[in-house]
């Protein structure tokens, strides 16, 4: 089961985030369906994606002071995310990426550590 507050998690669907189409707003509905076809070993649910993304926007926040980047909307069929079509996202997203590959290596250090392992 996927977590919210899990680096693995988060990864998986930045990741997939960093592959979607820029400029048009995509159902949050067909972001989890995706990240469950990709992931059959995982089960992602609405939450899960949600929290990634409202922690997205809190980083974009940070780091641009504007809201345009990682935009949460209601559409007609239900919760949309639209990330900005500007030459500053791809970088910005591979940064966002990288910083949880690293949360992930550190569990993974610390889960061998703990373990009895060389570290």
């Amino acid at each position: 089961m996927a977590r919210a507050d899990d680096p693995f998690s988060q990864l998986r669907v930045v990741h997939l985030l960093a592959r979607l189409p820029r400029g048009v707003p995509v159902r949050l509905g067909d972001i989890v369906d995706q990240l469950n076809g990709d992931h059959l070993d995982w089960s992602f649910s609405r939450e899960v994606v949600l929290a990634t993304v409202v922690q997205l926007q809190a980083n974009w926040m940070v780091d641009y002071r504007n809201r345009d980047g990682i935009v949460l909307l209601d559409g007609p069929v239900g919760s949309e995310l639209q990330i900005e079509d500007s030459s500053r996202v791809d970088p910005w997203i591979v940064r966002q990426a990288q910083r949880l590959h690293d949360a992930c290596t550190e569990q993974l250090r610390q889960f061998a550590v703990d373990e009895g392992g060389s570290g």
